[in-house]
């Protein structure tokens, strides 16, 4: 926790109660539930709020932005941002229902009135965002055909509407196909060893 603070000043003291919050919370359905790896629980700052957050060193959501987290498992990147952007919406969506009960609970616990979370699969979800977010769901060139529906046209920010995607390792052969996908590098800005290989993945349409 005090990496986030530390690489995000700007924090009120209302955020950093909720993201202190999410520690004891997420112990508790872990023991119940698998919503993130248990293995790396220890590491729960750096390995998935850290990570969520990334986003918000690169992207600056205005007011009123419509955000979608496609297969938001335990709730990342969609809780850490939601936190991060309190005036913009978040819909998080994931197939599996007990994940989503859970994450309604935290939700609940946390005090997030700009977040609803939701159990439906992306392909059968055809409301318009300015924005899907998601971290590691599938390869890039499954997911972008199954989300493109989902992003409005009309853009309210600097870029233009899109996919932004948490993802790690060698991408080569998955981004060959994008012409106009950017990829900013984390370890460029947080010095943390585990964003040696993690990127973000921005993908306009």
């Amino acid at each position: 926790m005090e990496d986030i603070k530390s690489y995000f000043p700007e924090l009120t003291k209302d955020q950093i109660i909720k993201l202190e919050m999410l520690y004891n919370l997420y112990n508790h359905w872990n023991s119940k539930i698998n919503l993130i790896s248990r293995k790396d629980f220890s590491f729960f700052y750096e390995r998935h709020v850290l990570h969520s957050l990334s986003i918000a060193k690169f992207f600056k959501f205005k007011k009123n932005s419509l955000i979608l987290d496609v297969g938001t498992g335990g709730g990342f990147p969609g809780i850490p941002l939601a936190i991060m952007f309190p005036e913009s919406s978040f819909y998080l969506i994931d197939g599996i229902g007990k994940k989503i009960f859970a994450v309604k609970d935290l939700i609940k616990k946390i005090k997030l009135n700009n977040v609803i979370a939701k159990q439906i699969r992306v392909e059968n979800f055809d409301r318009k965002f300015d924005f899907v977010v998601s971290r590691a769901v599938s390869e890039i060139d499954n997911l972008a055909p199954l989300i493109s529906n989902n992003i409005s046209k009309n853009s309210k920010h600097e870029i233009e509407n899109g996919l932004i995607y948490l993802k790690g390792g060698e991408l080569t052969k998955e981004i060959a196909i994008y012409n106009d996908l950017k990829i900013f590098e984390i370890k460029k800005i947080f010095s943390n060893p585990f964003f040696e290989s993690k990127k973000i993945l921005y993908i306009p349409f």
